[in-house]
């Protein structure tokens, strides 16, 4: 049996991520920045968590940073913060100021269509089919795409002078798939809660309508489906951690070692956050793909189902412009839809556990 208790870093390590998103990317922020945020977390180390230390990074797994993941997507922090905390070591290793935020990075990966923040982005990264490719923000020409979600802009990408990369795609593709379904657990949390809150203070008929059955089983519905769905997101990322160990990986190994003071430290009161223990789940490569898929899907359902009863609750007011409710609920359409739809992660879960044969899964 796997376990998927978090240890005290790692919860430590994301309790300092929210208390620095509680004061630095409050509501009114998303109105009018579009990084807020980004410079405290910079400080923090927060963009080389995953960086080996000879690139002045920590170190540290997937696993290790899920519920610093999680506390992005509940304050809906805007900006390329899964393609360059997560994604970026792994597709352009060794960029000098990655690790400090100061360097950001947009991708453009298989099965995307458009590039997310690619106008805030440093670099680019471009998947095609002779390989992936480097874009400098010099070259790139970029052309807005209509989306769900204000903060999280979309473009079609078009450029003339790019630079090969020699990595493979495919490892970070998964891992920004899982950060993602960590970032709609947060989504779906803070849906949740907002929307519990205000059946608790709305009232109908004398009565406050959290008082109501079907309220009652609406917003239990989505506790339930978060409850499931985060499980998934854990296992996958233990999955993707315990692959790239099993293959020798030394960016993804995790040593037990304890993070000097030295590095660009994230420090929780004095004492430097420590790798942790994360287990290591092997696996084969379909094993680890469907594990991906099985929490993308299950969290973009968790998170779109949140949204719908958030807005089902609090009524028409729900999507106004007033309302900071609207910033999670374009935040939970969007990134459901990001690195993979849930129609999309449904049928690989179904091919891998039918192993192709589907004549016996109608």
């Amino acid at each position: 049996m796997t376990d998927f208790g978090f240890t005290d870093d790692q919860l430590a390590l994301a309790a300092t991520v929210r208390d620095v998103l509680r004061e630095h990317c409050p509501p009114a922020a998303l109105r009018t920045g579009r990084r807020p945020a980004w410079d405290r977390l910079a400080g923090l180390g927060f963009f080389g968590l995953l960086l080996p230390a000879e690139d002045d990074g920590l170190g540290l797994t997937l696993t290790d940073i899920l519920p610093a993941l999680e506390e992005t997507g509940r304050a809906c922090l805007p900006g390329p913060v899964v393609e360059t905390a997560v994604a970026a070591p792994f597709l352009v290793p060794g960029t000098p100021k990655l690790a400090s935020g100061v360097v950001s990075v947009s991708v453009l990966l298989p099965g995307q269509t458009y590039a997310p923040d690619a106008d805030l982005a440093d670099l680019l990264v471009v998947a095609r089919a002779d390989g992936p490719r480097l874009v400098a923000r010099e070259s790139v020409r970029l052309v807005p795409k209509p989306g769900a979600d204000p903060c999280r802009p979309l473009f079609a990408v078009a450029f003339d002078d790019s630079e090969p990369l020699d990595v493979r795609v495919a490892p970070a593709l998964r891992r920004a798939t899982v950060a993602t379904a960590a970032q709609l657990i947060g989504v779906a949390r803070e849906l949740l809660a907002v929307s519990v809150t205000y059946a608790k203070a709305r009232t109908q008929f004398g009565a406050a309508i959290g008082s109501f059955q079907a309220v009652k089983h609406r917003l239990a519905d989505v506790a339930v489906a978060v409850e499931f769905a985060a499980p998934l997101v854990w296992r996958a990322a233990l999955a993707v951690d315990g692959s790239a160990a099993a293959a020798g990986r030394a960016d993804s190994a995790v040593d037990g070692s304890a993070v000097t003071a030295g590095r660009a430290a994230l420090t929780v009161d004095g004492p430097a956050v420590t790798a942790g223990r994360a287990a290591s789940v092997g696996g084969p490569a379909r094993t680890v793909e469907r594990d991906v898929s099985a929490a993308k899907a299950a969290a973009g359902e968790a998170a779109v189902l949140a949204a719908r009863a958030a807005l089902q609750v609090h009524g028409a007011i729900g999507y106004t412009e007033e309302l900071d409710l609207r910033f999670w609920l374009a935040r939970a359409w969007s990134l459901s839809a990001a690195y993979g739809t849930t129609a999309v992660h449904r049928e690989r879960l179904r091919t891998a556990i039918s192993g192709g044969d589907l004549r016996r899964y109608p």
